[in-house]
């Protein structure tokens, strides 16, 4: 079956889920590839079986090179741990779980895997370049382009949210989520790929270090009743995923072309993965 179909398929039968952008009606109908609203605003599934919510060109840091250097990367088990973590923080039975910047999507095929694709598993990302990538995977996923800010599925539809290192939208999040429903939010801690970092950058760096401590505040201010699990272990990289693992990364775009050009020619063996998973059981 054809991308186009399988997309199609999809969203005939999840249409309940999506909300007309436009004017925030839920859709009506479905004819052909097409998705109608009450007010006859449509969206199409395009060739690749996604959909694009934006009505605006977004330019992002993620060019396909980087994208598909991530790809290869988290393909020979970079986040696997953090994803076994983030699947244990899930319910057991079947969920509608969305994945808040999927980016070129392993992390969610990953995870549904892990959870025998028992679950109706939805990831978007603002980078279309990131959701073309995400639909060459082999994966029941769906995935789609939308705006954060604006999130395009009904009130109280979503069972989970999952997060692997994006920005949040909490007030969005909670309209989305049924209640009682479920979000996971993985940040990275000060030992995150810090042997990158202090490569990168030299001792009197700002990014020579890192901290979470704004973004841990703000979370647990709005949501107190969050779980914290810290999950740290060491990752061997294969001797071809080095040069992919500097580029796959934020922290190499602010690095001096000498810095990165040193890090290039001096390969590390293995890498610290340190990061805190926070759990809301239950979103209000």
């Amino acid at each position: 079956m054809k991308k186009i179909d399988l997309g199609t398929a999809f969203v005939r039968e999840h249409a309940q889920l999506f909300q007309c952008p436009t004017c925030s009606q839920p859709y009506a109908r479905v004819e052909g590839h097409t998705m109608i609203c009450p007010n006859g605003h449509t969206i199409d599934v395009n060739k690749k079986g996604s959909l694009n919510f934006l009505n605006h060109a977004v330019d992002t840091e993620y060019d396909d090179a980087m994208l598909e250097a991530r790809r290869r990367v988290l393909s020979a088990g970079l986040f696997d741990g953090i994803i076994q973590a983030v699947a244990d923080q899930l319910p057991t039975e079947p969920q509608t779980l969305l994945d808040v910047g999927t980016g070129e999507g392993t992390p969610l095929a990953k995870l549904m895997d892990l959870r025998d694709n028992q679950d109706v598993g939805i990831g978007f990302d603002i980078s279309k370049a990131g959701v073309n990538l995400a639909t060459q995977l082999d994966s029941p996923a769906f995935f789609m382009v939308a705006d954060l800010a604006h999130l395009p599925f009904n009130n109280q539809s979503l069972d989970a949210i999952v997060e692997f290192f994006s920005p949040s939208a909490y007030e969005e999040f909670n309209r989305v989520l049924k209640p009682g429903g479920r979000l996971v939010k993985v940040i990275p801690n000060s030992g995150y790929l810090h042997e990158l970092r202090e490569m990168l950058y030299p001792a009197d760096s700002n990014n020579h270090t890192y901290s979470n401590e704004k973004v841990l505040t703000r979370f647990m201010e709005r949501y107190p009743q969050a779980s914290q699990q810290t999950v740290t272990y060491v990752w061997d990289i294969p001797s071809d995923r080095y040069v992919d693992l500097l580029h796959m990364t934020p922290l190499h775009w602010g690095a001096r072309p000498e810095a990165q050009a040193l890090a290039e020619s001096k390969p590390l063996q293995r890498v610290t993965v340190d990061v805190t998973v926070l759990t809301v059981p239950q979103v209000d």
